[in-house]
């Protein structure tokens, strides 16, 4: 056996065992499934189990760095692009492409999220959010338009839960949920970007004008 051979694989079993763990982790709970479990479910000894991860957290681990690797990138390409509606509207299609991708660790750290919390995931993923918003809002952005980028992003992430159940194909909900994040991310940038020489502020379309608050 070569040594390509060999690395393929090493690389085949580690995701047989990050999948198999992450579907037991998201069955009957991240605390509550050990790695004897992870072992007897992929049919193979804990010490062979322990030649690729030496603890289930180890696992989490690298779903989350192998699974977000994409979402990095995508940061990183957004940084380079002028800070621009349409690089917003690029990114926001991207990255419903990297969290449908996602979709099955995005699931378990939704509905775990008291134990994500604990864990040192939990505070990469702040990192992530912190780094996603940094691309989507501009700034000095008044508050109202950090709770729109806000809720653009909790839009795109419980999409995937809330509509699963939901009357309606995969592609359509998809399409939904991005017209939606689009619409918020459109409405924060034109109300945030200020006018360039010689023209005026207006209001974002399908946006009321405010009217100055009269005594």
């Amino acid at each position: 056996m070569n040594d390509g051979t060999r690395r393929q694989r090493r690389g085949d079993t580690r995701r047989r065992v990050q999948e198999t763990a992450l579907a037991l982790f998201s069955e009957q709970g991240y605390e509550r499934t050990s790695l004897r479990e992870i072992a007897e479910a992929l049919d193979v000894t804990k010490a062979a189990l322990y030649y690729h991860f030496r603890a289930k957290e180890d696992i989490l681990m690298s779903l989350f760095e192998d699974l977000t690797r994409p979402i990095d990138e995508l940061v990183e390409w957004a940084r380079r692009q002028p800070p621009s509606l349409e690089t917003k509207q690029e990114f926001l299609l991207r990255y419903s492409r990297a969290l449908t991708a996602a979709a099955p660790l995005v699931r378990f750290m939704q509905e775990n999220q008291a134990t994500v919390r604990e864990l040192r995931i939990g505070g990469m993923f702040k990192d992530r959010v912190t780094a996603l918003m940094d691309v989507l809002q501009e700034p000095g952005a008044s508050l109202p338009d950090r709770v729109r980028c806000v809720s653009a992003l909790i839009t795109m992430h419980l999409g995937l839960l809330a509509l699963k159940e939901a009357e309606g194909d995969p592609e359509s909900k998809h399409r939904a949920v991005l017209t939606v994040a689009t619409e918020l991310i459109a409405q924060a940038h034109h109300a945030s970007a200020p006018p360039r020489p010689g023209e005026r502020h207006t209001d974002p379309p399908g946006r009321p004008r405010q009217e100055p608050l009269t005594s």
